[in-house]
């Protein structure tokens, strides 16, 4: 009765959000480098930040990493509306990974210089994630696959976190993906829901990894690392400047010279990522780096091989 009750809120906030969006033009208006030809709203990912609070409010000793994940989101949200400088931005992600570091107890846990490291990593997985949100449904089907295969650890394998934690985030990702996962969305993730999910996520991988000392679980985005390095890598041999908005990534690729259905990439990549988890979950016990070999070599050997033929077809 209680997810219901929440889900029911989740929706009513959802919609009272898209009214507001409407009246207040926060909309996404296409231009030369979307992958979309509609104008939408943006934000309806603020609905994984509301779900974050309902499980905050459930469990408070959560409370620094929920913080966090409202900080990273509240400037997001303002970075839609306004385009923040990335000095702003940086400052506000520095705040919200320091709560989450701190909750983890990070800091007693490595030397200073193996923080500093983890810093890097994981705003870089917070932009990486906010890079790869670029078409209908990639975002709320990935994000779910791989609170999915959190969730079945956590309940049956290695215990690390509340399960609301969990099943909350799982909600909303299945109510944003009823208004976006369409050919024709109403609404689009924007900044502040792909950079909110995405800190949360790594708040739980990196809670499961502290507790069963398994660094295996990191390739519950392996999908989306390999994309985003090679494409990185991709248009630095290009010259290109790196964080301005670009269409090369593979599933951009895809979705606009290839023109497959963003649907239908979206699928896919949630089932290939989904199929990795999987072989993760099945064999708990295999060395992580036969995991990183098994999962790394292949996507990238693919990659490097098909892309630049689906580019010049």
């Amino acid at each position: 009765m209680m997810y219901l009750i929440i889900a029911i809120a989740l929706f009513t906030t959802l919609l009272i959000y898209f009214r507001i969006a409407e009246i207040y033009n926060i909309i996404d208006h296409p231009n030369e480098r979307s992958s979309h030809g509609e104008k939408t709203i943006r934000g309806g990912g603020i609905i994984f930040g509301f779900s974050i609070i309902a499980a905050v409010m459930l469990h408070p000793q959560y409370w620094m990493p929920g913080l966090g994940a409202l900080i990273i989101g509240f400037i997001s949200f303002l970075d839609d509306r306004l385009t923040l400088s990335g000095r702003i931005r940086i400052l506000f992600h520095l705040m919200a990974v320091t709560l989450l570091f701190l909750y983890l107890q990070l800091f007693t846990l490595f030397p200073v210089y193996w923080a500093i490291a983890l810093y890097i990593l994981v705003i870089g997985i917070i932009n990486m994630y906010n890079f790869m949100d670029g078409i209908n449904g990639i975002t709320g089907c990935y994000s779910l696959v791989i609170l999915a295969g959190l969730q079945y650890v956590n309940l049956y394998q290695t215990s690390f976190i509340d399960a609301d934690m969990i099943w909350l985030p799982i909600l909303a990702c299945l109510i944003f993906l009823f208004y976006n996962f369409r050919k024709k969305a109403r609404c689009f993730a924007g900044d502040v829901g792909s950079i909110t999910i995405a800190f949360w996520l790594i708040f739980l991988e990196l809670t499961l990894i502290f507790v069963s000392h398994n660094w295996s679980y990191i390739l519950f985005m392996a999908v989306y690392g390999v994309d985003s390095v090679i494409t990185i890598l991709h248009r630095l041999m290009l010259k290109q400047n790196i964080f301005k908005a670009h269409r090369l990534h593979f599933y951009q690729i895809l979705a606009n010279e290839q023109k497959i259905s963003h649907l239908l990439v979206s699928t896919g990549y949630t089932i290939l990522q989904g199929t990795i988890i999987i072989a993760i979950v099945v064999n708990p016990n295999l060395p992580a780096w036969i995991f990183f070999l098994a999962t790394i070599t292949p996507l990238t050997i693919v990659y490097i091989l098909l892309k630049p033929r689906l580019m010049r077809i």
